[in-house]
């Protein structure tokens, strides 16, 4: 199982779906990533591609990671 990735948000320039200073589950795309983008679970429940700048990668505890996933 690959391990989940969390994200913080710095900016939310023209995007109603994010908030800053929240977490947001990241989901693997290397096609996007290698175009400037992340795969966000956002606000409306499904994953869209926001600009990696966006964003901040968090390594988190595997307990923190759990209940994060666990409340999806």
């Amino acid at each position: 199982m690959k391990k989940a990735q969390f994200a913080l948000c710095i900016e939310n320039s023209d995007c109603e779906d994010l908030e800053k200073r929240k977490l947001y589950q990241i989901l693997p795309d290397e096609a996007a990533t290698q175009e400037g983008y992340m795969r966000v679970v956002d606000e409306s429940g499904e994953d869209y591609l926001y600009p990696e700048s966006y964003f901040i990668l968090l390594e988190l505890p595997r307990q923190a990671e759990e209940v994060l996933i666990a409340a999806n």
